[in-house]
């Protein structure tokens, strides 16, 4: 068990978050700045670190046990079908996708507001092991849908988890975006290593 945990990117992105978050406590007792340092807000070139710091940054305790119990439930199985390289890629990168289109939409119909935490990411992760999976490629090739047509049908299942999960305060654009890259992602199957393993068996001849 010590050694599947110290192995695991999951619990290494918990430990993440721990630390950002003991950060942005620590700031805020000796100098209480305007805006968190760690958040994403507009304009972007001002501080592009937020990019990044804003997936593991929480704006308090219920938000980070709330996020950490969440990527627990969906990290712990998805981390043992991939490389922690790829998960850690697959985390920051959703991440900071659904951080970025939140702060773009609210900036194009009003004023936008900080955003914090890793509930994009976490839903892209949920996304990925819905669609990910063996039995939910096996319904998608017996459906036979075009690629429009599937991406259609994510955007509306991405749209009905939304709204069925959203609460004042919460970000509903970065949980749409990340919920949505993460069907597709997991359609696609690129976290999958297998995946890459069974095409180079099936390319290789054997003499």
């Amino acid at each position: 068990m010590r050694k599947f945990l110290a192995k695991s990117p999951t619990v290494d992105t918990l430990l993440v978050f721990a630390v950002v978050f003991l950060a942005q406590r620590l700031l805020a007792l000796l100098a209480p700045p305007a805006v968190d340092v760690f958040a994403l807000a507009p304009p972007l070139d001002v501080r592009p670190w937020t990019v990044v710091t804003s997936v593991y940054a929480h704006s308090d305790l219920s938000h980070l046990l709330a996020n950490s119990v969440a990527l627990a439930f969906v990290g712990l199985p998805l981390e043992r079908t991939t490389t922690p390289f790829r998960f850690h890629l697959f985390f920051i990168s959703t991440g900071a996708t659904a951080g970025v289109v939140q702060v773009a939409t609210k900036s194009l119909v009003a004023e936008p507001v900080p955003v914090l935490g890793a509930s994009g990411a976490v839903f892209a992760m949920l996304g990925y092991v819905l669609t990910g999976n063996r039995i939910a490629s096996g319904l998608l090739a017996r459906l036979d849908l075009g690629p429009g047509a599937q991406l259609a049908s994510f955007a509306g299942l991405a749209a009905v988890v939304t709204v069925a999960t959203g609460s004042p305060g919460v970000a509903l654009v970065a949980h749409f975006t990340g919920f949505l890259v993460g069907l597709v992602a997991g359609r696609l199957g690129v976290l999958d290593v297998s995946r890459g393993t069974r095409r180079r068996r099936e390319n290789t001849t054997y003499k």
